[in-house]
């Protein structure tokens, strides 16, 4: 991880409801380097969405520190902490576009409240929206683009402040699988090609797995889990980060009688000829009950889960014969198709 571009220290959130007091995050701590595309995933009521509006002070917290590029968001006044906004931009899962102005005339309303003289906030807008491929769309009204194209539209205004962070609440969650790759793909030309770093807010492991280098699994208001994409997949510690890159996130399940082993490899070998000599060397027959590969930042990467003998010694003999062949391979508690 690099220089860091948001670091967050002893955060706490709570809310109050008529049910009582709600602790929606609970001591965070979480280090974003620059350039990074940061994935944050959790389920529904996680915490991950009251997270972003806190980075960006929606969402005031009840203590602790939000650094963004060195500056201590929460103790900033009011007047120095709306103009840090502007380097954080954020893009939502509904859009939020106006809708009696045009793709053009949206793209350029944050220059205007900015006192962005109109012909320059123009010219902004229309770069901006060629990079999202929306050239020719310029004079259309949201009713007229597809949800693509507005998220599309989202993301060019999100950028006409030149902005250090973009921060993305689930802005992929009202799209189809083939929208949400191009908009993902965007998302990545922007991270390269202007070095912006990106936070993703999401529910879904796929998501993470496309684009995101590093990622916080948030369960229960706490962060589970932080690292490397790559890592986690392979050898993810808690419960639930096993409920997210488990085949189909379903977590493995005690079965009378079953014994399984879980084999990720990274794509520098095939995993049919290793299962095949593993099988010769150990002498024991295993019956395969899943596979499946994922592209995780540009590498193939997959997963077998197969059924073992019940023999302890047979299934350590197993796991030494992967693990000198370079694979990751854990015993699981059992496994259901």
């Amino acid at each position: 991880m690099g220089e860091p571009m948001i670091e967050i220290k002893g955060l706490c959130k709570s809310f109050e409801t008529k049910n009582g007091r709600v602790d929606a995050l609970q001591n965070i701590d979480l280090t974003i380097g620059r350039g990074d595309i940061f994935g944050v995933i959790g389920m529904s009521g996680a915490g991950k969405s009251t997270l972003v509006r806190c980075m960006n002070q929606l969402e005031r917290p009840d203590r602790g520190q939000v650094l963004f590029d060195g500056v201590d968001l929460c103790a900033l006044p009011a007047k120095e902490l709306r103009q840090a906004r502007r380097q954080m931009s954020m893009i939502f899962q509904q859009f939020n576009l106006l809708e009696q102005r045009t793709a053009l005339q949206n793209v350029c309303f944050p220059l205007e409240i900015a006192g962005e003289p109109k012909e320059n906030a123009r010219a902004r807008g229309r770069e901006l929206l060629q990079l999202v491929g929306l050239t020719e769309r310029e004079g259309a009204y949201p009713a007229q683009l597809s949800g693509g194209q507005k998220q599309r539209v989202a993301i060019a205004r999100a950028l006409s402040t030149n902005p250090k962070v973009l921060l993305c609440d689930e802005a992929t969650s009202a799209l189809d699988p083939t929208t949400t790759a191009s908009i993902l793909a965007l998302l990545q030309k922007i991270n390269r090609t202007l070095g912006i770093t990106i936070v993703i807010i999401t529910h879904e492991m796929s998501v993470i797995e496309e684009i995101c280098n590093r990622v916080a699994i948030i369960d229960r208001s706490a962060i589970a889990e932080c690292g490397r994409v790559d890592e986690i997949f392979q050898n993810p510690q808690s419960e639930a980060a096993r409920k997210l890159v488990y085949p189909e996130g379903r977590a493995a399940r005690q079965l009378i009688g079953r014994r399984c082993l879980r084999i990720v490899f990274d794509g520098s070998s095939s995993f049919e000829p290793v299962i095949a000599n593993m099988v010769l060397a150990c002498k024991a027959p295993i019956n395969i009950l899943f596979a499946n590969t994922k592209n995780i930042e540009g590498r193939a990467f997959g997963q077998m889960v197969v059924q073992t003998p019940e023999d302890q010694a047979l299934v350590e003999r197993m796991i030494r014969y992967l693990h000198a062949q370079n694979l990751t391979a854990e015993e699981v508690s059992g496994y259901v198709e």
